[in-house]
């Protein structure tokens, strides 16, 4: 196992542990990690021998999300579909292990954001921890949830999708197992006790790592913090609205009732996010109620690449800047205002690009399985 490489691979008998190893970039996924990860996997659902792939990550994240910055120096360059490149393998990974025929094992110890949600919470099972910190923070940098995001945040209970997607709130271990967006919670002092049985199990079904895991699964109280807890009520109201600025009208209006913090910090967090950002992720999250995973997928691809290529807003580069560049926190959206972004400018997101250099459509291998993913709220 060599250490210098960005995922470290162990074999335990039948089981194949898979560690992201970028723990200083917080294992942001690099284009090298993408196709390695790609690779691995496809083996694995071919080798009878592998029967079960555990994916983790070293240090104090899982994965914070996809490396954005070389994508944006691309994007500035005008090489764009550089970037593009980097999308279409990232979320036919995406789609592969929505569809993957055997179990994985998703370790979340630590922070899981954008692109690590991507790689985890597609597949059948998905370990929280104490430590999990969870969260899209995407519309806040220009960006929109993507890597099949609008397929698992539009089956989360009600609107909660909606309210995570948008507003890029932090979720922890216990509001993800109470969501559904983790499948079981187990404290990290068990985690290699959880490992070592899973690896000494030889079975030939697919749930077998089910019956581990529940043994070792425990349901922690939620904080009288979380959103899950004690909001829900509200964020169905709000943001079951149908545009954005009906959805901040509708919580302005909940604080005329009540002075409440958790509204402020809501709206806030809305009118921080770049506006053309808020109206491609609602419109995204919508349709991927009706649509497949991957549907949900080939339209998120449409999307990213009118996103890099910056033709109807340049609003990823300028959140880059403001946020993971010159952390100054203050972007400069265009357009800056909801009002200013059209319909018709929505719509041009959804559309296929019209591109000289022959863009297409992306397209995925043919798989036979059904999606993995089962998102089953425990409150």
């Amino acid at each position: 196992m060599a250490s210098n490489s960005q995922v470290l691979v162990e074999e335990k008998a039948s089981v194949r542990i898979l560690t992201l190893n970028r723990p200083k970039q917080l294992n942001a996924l690099s284009s090298n990690m993408i196709s390695r990860l790609l690779q691995l996997f496809r083996a694995y659902e071919e080798d009878p021998s592998v029967k079960l792939v555990i994916l983790k990550g070293q240090g104090r994240a899982f994965c914070a999300g996809g490396d954005v910055p070389p994508l944006v120096r691309d994007a500035l360059q005008g090489n764009w579909r550089l970037a593009s490149d980097y999308f279409k393998n990232a979320y036919t990974l995406n789609y592969v292990l929505s569809t993957y025929r055997k179990p994985q094992v998703s370790i979340l110890n630590g922070i899981v954001m954008g692109g690590g949600a991507g790689i985890s919470i597609h597949g059948r099972f998905r370990v929280a921890t104490e430590n999990t910190v969870f969260a899209m923070p995407e519309t806040a940098l220009g960006h929109f949830p993507d890597v099949g995001a609008s397929y698992f945040l539009s089956r989360l209970p009600g609107f909660f999708g909606e309210y995570v997607g948008l507003t890029g709130a932090k979720l922890d271990g216990a509001d993800m197992l109470a969501c559904g967006l983790a499948t079981h919670f187990v404290p990290s002092t068990n985690l290699d006790a959880l490992e070592a049985d899973i690896c000494k199990v030889e079975s030939r079904e697919q749930t077998f790592p089910s019956t581990i895991l529940d043994a070792y699964t425990q349901y922690p109280h939620l904080s009288q913090q979380s959103s899950y807890h004690s909001r829900l009520d509200v964020i169905d109201r709000c943001f079951s609205r149908r545009t954005i600025e009906e959805i901040i009208s509708a919580l302005e209006s909940e604080v005329t009732q009540e002075q409440d913090n958790w509204i402020l910090a809501t709206i806030q967090a809305l009118e921080k996010a770049s506006p053309s950002c808020l109206k491609i992720s609602l419109r995204s999250i919508r349709e991927g109620r009706l649509q497949g995973v991957g549907q949900c997928i080939i339209r998120e691809y449409r999307m990213v690449c009118h996103v890099m290529k910056g033709d109807i807003s340049k609003d990823l580069v300028e959140g880059c800047r403001a946020i993971l560049i010159d952390k100054d926190r203050n972007p400069k959206w265009e357009p800056r205002r909801l009002e200013d972004m059209k319909d018709s400018m929505v719509d041009q997101y959804f559309e296929r690009m019209e591109d000289e250099n022959g863009w297409e459509d992306l397209k995925f291998p043919p798989r036979n399985n059904l999606p993995a993913l089962v998102i089953t709220a425990n409150i």
